[in-house]
């Protein structure tokens, strides 16, 4: 398998590969063309981001200033919005579903590290897919660890850090987020 390969196997990968190097130049670059278009300039923005992601809907927007490992690991659907200063660390796949909004400061990381000190020393990383369904909205400053799933229509309140997946139809809060609510689907 190729390192490339590896990681979105989720398993432990070797980052300097140079494939995955050049991926990670190519995705910074685009990341930089964004940050810097003109704001007004959006038919741009949004051809910078669909050349970027793996597979986008018709309708995408985001604000700058938005971040990401590669890029082409990220899929969202159609009418996503994300606010400023968005981070995705799309080491695995992520999976945003149709009419997802992201408040400012969203932070999605799929990207991990052996919690054994010598294997985390010796460079090697991996990482956990997220996938996010349809209809959610994910809070300001909130964080979505590896390896979550988040069901329909899921409210993520401001500032939680999700470390676990939740079903349908929840507002989840908090460090670590619980479930706060259910939502009654009219």
């Amino acid at each position: 398998m190729t390192e490339r390969e590896k990681m979105l196997a989720e398993m432990l990968y070797d980052p300097t590969d140079k494939e995955l190097v050049e991926m990670r130049n190519y995705a910074r670059k685009a990341c930089k063309e964004f940050n810097e278009c003109d704001p007004m300039d959006i038919e741009k923005r949004t051809k910078i981001l669909k050349d970027l992601f793996g597979s986008t809907g018709e309708s995408i927007y985001m604000e700058p200033s938005f971040r990401c490992d590669y890029g082409k690991n990220i899929h969202v659907g159609e009418g996503f919005y994300a606010n400023f200063n968005c981070v995705i660390l799309d080491v695995a796949e992520v999976i945003i579903g149709k009419n997802c909004m992201l408040a400012p400061n969203v932070a999605i990381y799929t990207a991990t590290h052996p919690i054994d000190p010598t294997e985390r020393n010796s460079g090697v990383e991996y990482a956990k897919k997220i996938v996010i369904g349809d209809n959610c909205w994910i809070g300001g400053n909130s964080v979505i660890c590896p390896g979550v799933t988040l069901g329909h229509n899921v409210v993520v309140g401001a500032g939680a850090v999700v470390t676990k997946s939740f079903g349908d139809n929840v507002v989840i809060a908090g460090n670590p987020a619980k479930v706060i609510k259910t939502i009654d689907i009219k």
